[in-house]
């Protein structure tokens, strides 16, 4: 958003109307943090009887495998088939992890830059040793994601997240460049902006025609089952996709129940073609012995089936969206898009709402909102490097707080946000009035 987007002639003559109440609010002496996408102590509350599970004696699955011993690098077959329901795709073709899908990601790209895929003439390291890595990074996307690259040393080339999916057209010409060997998807509820990737952009990522033949896409479904509403969107089948495209390796899929049970403490899934998992078993069976066989067993025990996975993810959804709502509705009644201030996106599940301010004004919102006592994510986060070149977007988690605080800092957020505005306006002026 620009300046001239603002009605700044209504903006400054608020502007004795936002300082006082500025100061009223750091007079406060607030502690509030909206800062990153966990799960509130009422949301870890739905999966306490979890640990009594899977209980003394329940350690033998149907197979005779003792969940107790070593082996089974697949992950348990009752846990690989309830997620596979969840997801409408083949069991054969989902591997079962411990914790969080991150590990995974981490170890695919790790195992790709030391020796390569199942596709590459040679590892990433040796290319990235005569030139440059790329990986492709829709925005606003996950910081996360865009750490891992980092560490690696990838150059990372940004494309627009837009409300139908990444801009396939910017990526079609990206790919091809031999050294763009992967890029970063978050399909479903995306981090931070909620858009979903829609089943045509789907195909056409799948069927994209990539210089480099081990180009991989990271389809991360971290919130695939996360809705706000009462409806669950649809999953889509991207590895089979992606293979009656003729491009059956394209997609490493992923997803886990991180923030559906407990957090740090969940089961990780990886989904992609026969070929890709052989690979990965190749370095994942000496890497460890096996997963958390005992933590898979009490979550199948847990879900009992797909359904069990909605039926708790309605209660998640019953927490989560009366904060979300809050957010969009302070923002509204304080007036920020009537004035041009802001803009933001209006999720219908995951955990984040992306928010546009003017454009050089959102470090300073983050600046004035810490004085005040609130701490929100950094600006530019959702930014490889951290770096937005239009200083302009936040990420607002509303759901670790409760209720109340969430009302509280998003009132105060509002604030701070209307007073940079103010500041640029004046600025703005100042440097006019020079001319």
């Amino acid at each position: 958003m620009k300046l001239t987007e603002a009605n700044t002639d209504r903006l400054l003559a608020l502007k004795d109307e936002v300082t006082a109440s500025y100061g009223e609010l750091k007079a406060r002496d607030l502690s509030l943090n909206l800062t990153r996408g966990k799960p509130s102590a009422e949301q870890l509350d739905v999966a306490e009887s979890l640990l009594a599970l899977p209980g003394e004696g329940d350690h033998i699955l149907a197979d005779g495998t003792d969940v107790r011993n070593y082996g089974g690098g697949d992950g348990i077959s009752e846990i690989r088939e309830l997620w596979a329901e969840v997801l409408g795709i083949p069991a054969e073709l989902v591997v079962a992890g411990d914790a969080s899908s991150l590990n995974i990601m981490f170890d695919l790209i790790s195992w790709s830059h030391t020796f390569g895929n199942n596709d590459s003439e040679r590892p990433w390291a040796a290319e990235a040793a005569e030139g440059t890595v790329k990986w492709i990074c829709p925005v606003p996307g996950y910081d996360r994601h865009f750490a891992i690259t980092e560490t690696f040393g990838y150059e990372m080339v940004t494309v627009p997240m837009n409300e139908d999916g990444p801009d396939v057209d910017a990526i079609r010409e990206l790919v091809k460049d031999p050294q763009v060997k992967g890029m970063w998807v978050v399909p479903v509820f995306s981090n931070p902006t909620g858009y979903t990737v829609t089943r045509e952009v789907a195909e056409a990522l799948a069927a994209l025609e990539t210089a480099a033949p081990d180009f991989r896409v990271i389809w991360d479904n971290a919130y695939a089952v996360h809705t706000l509403t009462d409806e669950f969107p649809e999953i889509l089948d991207i590895v089979g996709i992606a293979a009656a495209a003729g491009n059956p390796n394209r997609f490493w899929a992923m997803s886990s129940t991180s923030k559906i049970t407990l957090a740090g403490a969940g089961v990780a899934f990886f989904n992609s073609s026969a070929e890709n998992l052989d690979w990965y078993r190749k370095y994942a069976t000496i890497r460890g012995i096996g997963p958390n066989k005992v933590n898979q067993l009490a979550h199948a025990r847990y879900f009992g089936n797909a359904e069990g996975v909605r039926a708790v993810m309605r209660k998640h959804s019953g927490i989560l969206g009366p904060k979300f709502r809050a957010v969009t509705e302070i923002l509204e009644r304080r007036g920020l898009g009537d004035l041009g201030v802001a803009e933001w996106t209006h999720p219908e599940g995951g955990y984040f709402i992306s928010v546009d301010v003017i454009d050089g004004t959102a470090k300073r919102v983050v600046e004035l909102a810490k004085e005040a006592g609130i701490a929100l994510t950094g600006a530019g986060s959702a930014y490889p490097l951290k770096d937005d070149p239009n200083n302009r977007n936040l990420r607002l988690a509303p759901s670790l707080p409760p209720q109340e605080e969430v009302e509280v800092a998003m009132d105060g957020v509002a604030t701070c946000m209307l007073l940079a505005a103010i500041e640029a306006a004046e600025a703005a002026d100042a440097a006019e009035a020079v001319k």
